[in-house]
């Protein structure tokens, strides 16, 4: 008996196999995130597998923590059946997903030290970068500089890596924040591929798989009756798929015609990630450096986040969220109609704004205060 292809049915229901994929992708992560998620809270309670309230916490009662196990396969199921190419391509990112996964699953339930957590995700990214050459060669001329040797190309792939994926697990602070945001991530990455032509496509399958389990995990991680975290297992997942979306973002401008003359044209393509990220980099960039300020370790925790100084404006979880995914989409907006800026010019603005967003609420409470 021949094997299933996804493309045969397009015959039958006169549809192009590539949106078929995209809506069976999508669906189908949502419905294997939203039919998991109650078990996996009934199994959290029944084996005490919860998060207690800490004293930083913004949460006031032991909450399951797993969501990110139901986003893990939700994900990895419908991308490897719509998007197997991604697979075969990229014959590392399965394994560097499993990796995270295992991990984030440990940490999650047993707690692990922080240096493992960073050894096993600088193995899953150099699996991604040296194994399936996903990688940042080029600087598209920042600071003068193009092509990057091999070795500093794959140390600072590696870098960019683990900073996006600690960036997502830091912001995870309150409901709906790290997955509002990752969605809007996806969504433009998702305009972007799509633009840029049917080998990219692939990478449309996956980004819509994330979103179709991120919105199932939101209906049960904004709800007070069944809620439930992503823990470390989702948002660890979440930023490494979100890295090598914007890495694979990159390497789109410098795809060349035999000619030698490039595909698409985009200098300011860096200043463009950037953006699409902003919120997660700025926020983890601006508490690193409180930290450092006041004498303490980048990795020690505190409650100098951005979500946290706008919880002291005296604003709820939800709408924290809204505000601060809103300016991370503001910020993508505004990058893409000044998409042919100058790449310096652009980068300027674009933190700039980030950091001003991240620094609003101080003003706003001053003001109060005064």
């Amino acid at each position: 008996m021949e094997g299933f292809d996804i493309r045969e049915i397009k015959n039958i229901l006169g549809l192009d196999s590539f949106y078929l994929k995209c809506s069976i992708g999508i669906i189908g992560a949502f419905l294997i995130t939203y039919l998991s998620i109650p078990k996996i809270i009934r199994v959290s309670y029944k084996k005490n597998l919860t998060a207690q309230p800490e004293k930083r916490s913004s949460h006031k009662r032991r909450t399951p923590n797993l969501g990110g196990t139901a986003v893990f396969y939700s994900v990895t199921i419908m991308s490897s059946i719509c998007a197997y190419e991604l697979f075969s391509t990229y014959i590392f990112l399965f394994a560097a997903i499993i990796i995270l996964f295992f991990i984030g699953l440990m940490d999650d339930i047993l707690v692990v030290a922080p240096d493992k957590k960073f050894y096993a995700q600088i193995v899953a990214a150099l699996m991604i970068s040296v194994g399936s050459n996903v990688r940042i060669g080029h600087f598209f001329g920042i600071l003068g500089v193009e092509l990057l040797p091999y070795w500093l190309s794959i140390t600072f792939t590696v870098f960019v890596f683990i900073f996006l994926i600690n960036a997502f697990n830091l912001i995870d602070g309150i409901d709906g924040l790290a997955s509002g945001i990752a969605i809007v991530v996806c969504g433009a990455f998702i305009f972007t591929f799509w633009r840029l032509g049917r080998l990219n496509y692939p990478m449309v399958v996956l980004a819509l798989t994330v979103i179709g389990s991120l919105l199932a995990f939101l209906r049960f991680n904004l709800s007070k009756k069944y809620k439930i975290f992503m823990g470390d297992t989702g948002s660890m997942i979440v930023g490494f798929l979100l890295s090598f979306m914007g890495i694979k973002f990159l390497n789109l401008f410098l795809l060349q015609y035999p000619s030698g003359t490039p595909v698409y044209h985009l200098q300011s393509a860096p200043a463009i990630v950037v953006a699409i990220l902003i919120i997660p980099i700025i926020d983890t960039i601006v508490v690193s450096l409180i930290r450092i300020s006041k004498g303490n370790s980048p990795f020690k925790a505190d409650k100098n986040h951005m979500h946290h100084r706008y919880l002291r404006l005296g604003l709820n979880h939800k709408q924290v969220t809204i505000i601060m995914v809103s300016e991370n989409a503001l910020v993508i907006l505004l990058a893409y109609f000044l998409r042919h800026t100058n790449v310096h010019l652009l980068l300027l603005i674009v933190l700039g704004l980030g950091l001003a967003f991240s620094l609003l609420p101080l003003v706003f409470m001053k003001k109060i205060k005064s």
